[in-house]
């Protein structure tokens, strides 16, 4: 997973990933032949994002991760997470699942893990928790990819609450300093934590989020309205321990002596290592309805062909500008292929010496836009 330092879309399959390495390999060969050819990373996964319906709680829930609550029983599951490549990879080795559920107050996540070894050592607020196993959570209200949410959790409800502008690839920063003003955070135990000398079940983890933050990035008022679709992820960082002198240990390389490169489990799987491409994330629709109170249908954008084009334009601009040092407008030259069904085409594009812009429009009308630093609106 890419990490920084403290302070009806093709869903970028492998065989379009390697289409486009061929492109780029032709498009460098009259270069220096010893000169790698950039390629900028793109999804590797040709299902679209996982989506979710996600219903209002009639009462206020009790945040004490036990999740044994009528609102919680009756709220469905995520699917069982899978590797944050996804289901081409092997399915991870413990079990996890994810609820949500919302009031007028707050956006509520609860999760559980399967975990036969608990254990958390970091307690202090915003220390790099995935250092420790940890659950997380990304929030993209409005789905342009900037201005979004990270939070984390390890088993001790240590948090660390992050604000991105925008994704570290476009040059985004982090801002530690952002905190979750009224979080409230409970965590369950199904075992004993930090204590080798016995088998445990796992843990969950219970939050509740206010409305009154979220709003910040949404750019208007929360909660969502019936039917809103906000953009949403969950990831949980698992690392292989052993138990030297009675306490558990990172298992290390032998050959290097650095611990093994941890796991990451994921709802909506993101198609490479990288939980930081907002586009990847799930859809979560807010319903009024109650949970097991009735039925809510997910209703797909009907814009979101002409988005998903737009971002394998972005990926593509991208590598076409490290290999030439310029943006192009020919789509041809981009090597984007057919038209998406549903979605205008060819897009227009206009660049500038150190910029691009593209647009689409979608069947309904809408068009949408999307520039150099993979902002679309």
């Amino acid at each position: 997973m890419e990490r920084q330092p403290q302070s009806a879309r093709r869903f970028g399959s492998q065989a379009s990933a390697l289409a486009l390495v061929c492109l780029v390999l032709g498009l460098t060969s009259s270069a220096a032949s010893d000169v790698p050819a950039y390629v900028f990373p793109e999804p590797a996964i040709d299902s679209p994002p996982k989506h979710y319906i996600c219903h209002k709680a009639e009462v206020s829930l009790d945040i004490d991760g036990r999740l044994d609550e009528p609102s919680w029983d009756a709220a469905p599951w995520t699917d069982e997470f899978v590797d944050i490549e996804g289901e081409r990879l092997p399915a991870p080795r413990f079990s996890t699942r994810a609820k949500m559920l919302w009031d007028d107050d707050f956006f509520y996540v609860a999760a559980e893990m399967e975990e036969p070894h608990v254990w958390a050592t970091l307690t202090e607020r915003d220390a790099v928790i995935f250092y420790d196993n940890d659950f997380e959570i990304f929030i993209d209200p409005d789905g342009d990819t900037h201005e979004y949410y990270e939070l984390e959790v390890n088993a001790l409800g240590t948090e660390w609450d992050l604000l991105l502008t925008r994704p570290y690839r476009d040059g985004g920063t982090a801002i530690d300093s952002w905190d979750i003003r009224g979080l409230r955070t409970g965590i369950r135990i199904d075992g004993t934590l930090n204590d080798p000398g016995d088998t445990d079940g796992g843990w969950s983890v219970e939050l509740a989020i206010p409305w009154a933050v979220l709003e910040e990035c949404a750019h208007k008022p929360a909660p969502p309205e019936n039917g809103d679709q906000w953009r949403i992820n969950f990831s949980r960082v698992e690392w292989r321990t052993e138990v030297v002198d009675g306490e558990y240990v990172k298992t290390t390389d032998p050959e290097t002596g650095r611990p093994l490169p941890e796991n990451n489990w994921v709802w909506s799987p993101q198609g490479l290592i990288n939980m930081h491409y907002p586009e990847m994330w799930g859809y979560v629709q807010f319903s009024d309805v109650a949970p097991g109170a009735g039925e809510t249908a997910y209703v797909p954008d009907t814009a979101n062909a002409a988005r998903f084009a737009l971002m394998e334009l972005y990926y593509r601009e991208r590598t076409f500008f490290g290999n030439n040092g310029a943006f192009t407008d020919d789509p041809e030259a981009l090597g984007l292929g057919d038209a998406p069904d549903g979605v205008s085409w060819p897009p227009d594009i206009f660049v500038s010496p150190s910029a691009f812009e593209a647009s689409l429009t979608a069947r309904d009308g809408t068009t949408l836009r999307i520039s150099q630093d993979g902002h679309i609106w």
